[in-house]
């Protein structure tokens, strides 16, 4: 049976758990050989995906995520093709039905990035191969997955961080600071299924969609965890041990940018937010980072930043959904 990768609330913590403990197998598979040392046969994904092809269907510019999808199927053994809005313009010179059953003639999966969610559902709708959402203005499934792997990875093991060692999800506090995005939606969606607790500091006007906080809070007390929601950066990142921030002016919002920056100057993520944080919080940011607005470089670019691991982790995550949406 088909299945698709849309939002994480579709998801089990089960099936989350899944996905990084593969990611796990998937990245130590890539490390080992160029440390000289061998996993053997069982551990070779060189050719998890022989044979099958991944359409990449962007509405939107991408660097993160059409290189890790590219890259990713690659070192499975499988193939992309990258098909731009000039080549399918999706409900203007085709209609979605119409390309979703074409290409489910050609492909074995599809990545489809665009402004708006109704046109993931409606792919993974009509599609007969498996859709994966890219990114949408409601959700970026794949980012919380990379993020959540991330910190979960930081906790468990030495870091060079003494204080983070050792300590499991569910005793940590992430702190989201800024708009109440697709990136925040699904990272609320990712830490209530597996009981870690969430802050979110965001202007007012501009918090999470009441129905995808009211749904997290709920599900996060049902996992011991709970998630909060500030009008004041400070209050929202007192006592986490994480703190993620987003740009506050996303693709298609170019024109609020003056109102923004203003509304949200307050919320810059920058060494006094940091400060009210516990010691040596880790900084997450999915970039691209607008320095010097929503986060600024002594922040970025500190040495408890894990900004370009969860961006390397966009790589071992993907190849972890798209081992499980096509694999036999």
């Amino acid at each position: 049976m088909k299945k698709d990768l849309i939002s994480i609330k579709d998801l089990s913590s089960q099936e989350i758990n899944e996905v990084f403990s593969l990611t796990d197998k998937l990245k130590k598979s890539r490390d080992c050989p160029r440390r000289g040392l061998s996993l053997g046969f069982k551990n070779d994904f060189s050719k998890a995906l022989k044979g099958k092809t991944l359409a990449l269907i962007f509405q939107k510019p991408s660097n993160r995520t059409r290189v890790s999808f590219e890259v990713g199927m690659y070192q499975l053994g499988g193939n992309s093709i990258y098909l731009s809005p000039g080549e399918i313009n999706l409900g203007v010179r085709e209609s979605i039905k119409d390309a979703a059953k074409t290409l489910s003639r050609f492909i074995d999966a599809i990545v489809l990035r665009t402004f708006e969610h109704k046109d993931c559902l409606e792919m993974a709708k009509v599609s007969d191969a498996p859709v994966i959402n890219g990114l949408s203005d409601f959700s970026h499934p794949c980012q919380a997955l990379a993020d959540l792997y991330t910190i979960k990875e930081k906790f468990s093991r030495p870091s060079g961080i003494p204080q983070k060692a050792g300590k499991s999800l569910k005793n940590i506090t992430l702190a989201y600071v800024g708009d109440g995005n697709n990136v925040c939606n699904s990272l609320l969606f990712t830490c209530a299924k597996l009981g870690v607790n969430m802050n979110v500091g965001a202007p007012k006007g501009y918090e999470p969609e009441e129905t995808v906080l009211k749904y997290s809070q709920e599900l996060a007390g049902k996992n011991g965890a709970s998630i909060k929601l500030f009008n004041n950066a400070f209050d929202a990142v007192s006592g986490a041990d994480v703190i993620y921030t987003d740009v506050w002016v996303s693709m298609g919002q170019e024109e609020e940018a003056n109102i923004r920056k203003e509304i949200f100057k307050d919320f810059q993520v920058n060494l006094d937010l940091v400060k009210s944080a516990n010691k040596n919080a880790l900084i997450m940011h999915c970039l691209p980072a607008h320095r010097g607005e929503e986060i600024t470089d002594d922040v970025i670019d500190s040495k408890n930043s894990i900004v370009f691991d969860q961006a390397e982790n966009r790589l071992h995550v993907e190849k972890a959904v798209l081992i499980k949406l096509l694999g036999s």
